[in-house]
Order: C-alpha cells, then sequence, then structure tokens
C-alpha cells in the first residue's frame, strides 16, 4: 500500500517556481562578479586602449553566452549531464557563465554518481584554463605557472562538488524520512482497516449466534402455521405467542449484543454476555419451542470455570442446539458437559437422524460452524464434528485453568 504525500509535505526533490528563480538569478549574480574581475584583471588601467576583438567580445559576446548558459538552468533537472556539459563548455568562452555552470556542477554533484562528476570536473578544469590562457589572457609576465593554475581550478571545482554532494547527502536523508513517515501513515491506515475488518467480523459473529437461535424457533412455528391448516385454535394460539415471544427475545438479545459491543471509555463492556450460569434458561426455551433437550448427569461443578471459557461453551451449546433444530427436527438432542479443573472442560451435543424426513429443512447461511471453530480457536480450544454412524456429535474441547 502507497500514500500520496499530503498538500502541506515538502520534498527534498521538488522545486517551487522561486526555488528556480533564485537559483538562476543567483547564477547571473556570480557570473556579473567573475566578469567584472576578469576586466579588472585583464584590463587593469582605464586609460589602456584594450584589444578590439577582446574588448567587444567582453562587452558583447561573453554576457549574451551567460544569458544562454543560465537559461539552460531550467532544463537541469531532466538533462543533468547534458546541462553540465553544455554549461562547462560556455565557461571556456564566457566568465558570465561561470555562474549558471557552478550552480549546474552543484547540481551535477547532489546526484553523488562519479561516473557523472569526475569527467565534468575535469573538462570544468580544462575550460577554465582555456579562458584563463586564450581568452582572457593576464597582461604581463607574473602570471601563475599552469601547474599552479591548474592546481586552483581544481581546488575550487573541488569545493564546488562537496558542496554539492554534501546537499545531496541531506535530500537523500530528507527523502528517508518522508518515506518512512509515508510508510508509517500506510501501515497506520492499514491496521484501521484490519481492525475495522475484525469487529465487523466480531460483530457478525455476535449477531450470528444470539440471533440464530430465536429466529430459528420464529421460523419453526411460522411454517407450523403456513402447513398445518387443520391445527386446533389452543395450538394456533400457541404458535403465535412463541413466535410473539421470540421475535421480542431476538429483538432484546440484540440489544445485549450492541450494548457489549458498544465499550464505555474504560474499555468494559456495558452489559455481560451469557454463559453456563444460563444454560437452564436456554433449554426452557429450546424445550418450549417443541425440542426435546436432555442435560446429562453428573456434570462438572462450573463455579470454578473461567467466565471467557464459559461464555465459549454456552455459544457451543447454543449453536449446537440451533443446528439440531435445523437439520434434524424432531430429534431428541442430548448435551453433555465433562472435565475438571486444571485440565479441559468437554461438551457434547448430539442427536440421530431427523425422524420427520418431509419436514423442509431451515434455511441457514452456512457459517454457524465456521464461526464457532474460529471462536474456539482463541479461546485455545479444538473442535470436532461430524456423523459418527446415525448420529451427529459436535465436540469441544477449551481450556480449564485450575
Amino acid at each position: 500500500m502507497t500514500s500520496a504525500p499530503a498538500l502541506d509535505e515538502r520534498l527534498p526533490d521538488r522545486l517551487t517556481w522561486w526555488d528556480t528563480t533564485w537559483r538562476v538569478g543567483l547564477a547571473l549574480l556570480l557570473g556579473l562578479v567573475f566578469w567584472a574581475f576578469t576586466a579588472a584583471l585583464v584590463f587593469p588601467d582605464p586609460d589602456q586602449e584594450p584589444e578590439t576583438w577582446r574588448g567587444l567580445w567582453l562587452v558583447l559576446v561573453d554576457p549574451l553566452l551567460g544569458l544562454v548558459a543560465a537559461g539552460c538552468l531550467l532544463l537541469r533537472r531532466r538533462w543533468p549531464v547534458a546541462i553540465a556539459t553544455i554549461t562547462t563548455l560556455l565557461t571556456g568562452a564566457s566568465t558570465v557563465a561561470a555562474g549558471a555552470q557552478t550552480i549546474a556542477l552543484a547540481s551535477l554533484a547532489t546526484r553523488q554518481r562519479w561516473r557523472e562528476i569526475l569527467p565534468v570536473g575535469a573538462l570544468t578544469v580544462a575550460a577554465g584554463l582555456f579562458s584563463a590562457r586564450i581568452i582572457y589572457p593576464e597582461p604581463g609576465t607574473d602570471s601563475l605557472p599552469l601547474w599552479a593554475e591548474a592546481l586552483v581550478n581544481v581546488l575550487v571545482v573541488g569545493i564546488i562538488i562537496a558542496v554539492g554532494y554534501s546537499i545531496g547527502s541531506r535530500r537523500a536523508l530528507v527523502r528517508s524520512w518522508v518515506e518512512r513517515a509515508q510508510t508509517a501513515e500506510s501501515e497506520q491506515r492499514a491496521r484501521v482497516a484490519q481492525a475495522q475488518t475484525a469487529e465487523r467480523s466480531r460483530i457478525a459473529r455476535e449477531m450470528h449466534d444470539v440471533l440464530a437461535h430465536r429466529i430459528s424457533l420464529v421460523t419453526m412455528h411460522s411454517g407450523l402455521l403456513s402447513y398445518r391448516q387443520d391445527l386446533p385454535e389452543d395450538e394456533r394460539r400457541a404458535a403465535v405467542t412463541a413466535i410473539d415471544s421470540n421475535a421480542r427475545a431476538a429483538l432484546t438479545d440484540l440489544r445485549a449484543v450492541l450494548g457489549v459491543l458498544r465499550e464505555d471509555d474504560e474499555g468494559s463492556p456495558l452489559r455481560p454476555q451469557r454463559t453456563l450460569a444460563d444454560l437452564p434458561e436456554l433449554l426452557d426455551d429450546v424445550r418450549s419451542a417443541g425440542t426435546r433437550v436432555s442435560l446429562g448427569e453428573g456434570g462438572p461443578d462450573l463455579t470454578t470455570l473461567p467466565e471467557t471459557t464459559s461464555r465459549t461453551a454456552y455459544r457451543v451449546i447454543q449453536e449446537g442446539l440451533t443446528n439440531a433444530r435445523k437439520h434434524a427436527p424432531a430429534a431428541t438432542v442430548t448435551v453433555h458437559l465433562a472435565g475438571r479443573p486444571g485440565s479441559e472442560l468437554e461438551v457434547t451435543i448430539s442427536n440421530p437422524r431427523s425422524l420427520n424426513r418431509d419436514a423442509d429443512p431451515v434455511p441457514g447461511a452456512g457459517v454457524g460452524l465456521l464461526g464457532l471453530s474460529e471462536r474456539v480457536t482463541l479461546a485455545g480450544g479444538r473442535l470436532s464434528h461430524g456423523w459418527h454412524g446415525d448420529e451427529h456429535r459436535l465436540a469441544v474441547w477449551l481450556p480449564w485453568a485450575s
């Protein structure tokens, strides 16, 4: 995942119109200083008549070539090596162009590529010697020897390259900071999106666990009213009452789920979720809907069972009863609890095949066991389900801390 930089985020490689303007202005200013220094050095006596061609060259051609070199700076980002080479060649015939060539050479050095810097640097030294020896030679016989003048040019060029190289290092550092900030921002957005997805999945699991049980009861009674037109009035009223009570209970459970999912500022749930302490109420609701349920005798003492394990076990039993009512109507469902502290809590829900093979199956989303398996895995337990002969068995083992 990538992110675009913010509007107020300053990237080190991005130039504004002002950045370009002051660079061109600085190049012209440096060129003017070099031109004045050259004029004073080559023609020290104001009363002396300068040579015709050198005077015309210094006054007319030199500034014109300097303006051309300054204009080339506008393209140095697109063709850095070519522009640095062109401005360097122009410095061999124009002192005003030396200002633009200084900016171009420093800009080339910011790229930190020695295979580009060294040839242009050598060409700069050669162009400086050509200008000083051929175009504007110093009058008199006390001028520096060639090797000394070359050494001075090498030192000046080395300083320019060092400054440009340090600017390039700083830009690379700032660029890495910007990339790290963008990466951190992208990762933060990814974590937020992942948290939102996880929260949606949690809500979906809670809604399924809570509402599937109630809605299956409503579906069963409404189906009974649809297909049994010969029901006695008292049974019809009982079915309508069951539909009404389960619909109201579904709304109540829905409010409870939403209350649990909404947490206060301290992070504690607003309402407790159902645990195995509410198992008798769950079994009574199932029996009132017409499903025969038997709870195994000799169950363990659940007072020391951790709340999270108890809540997961309650959801397992609720899902098992819902699936049994959907896929094996009129069959007897057996719920068995076993285990002890320091070991595991074993929850088993078993039922034979449906005794009423003509009944239409209750539609389902097909994700109940998948969500239940995920819930059990997150709790550190194991889940197994399938047919063993003519009996379907859903078994879950959950850790029971001592």
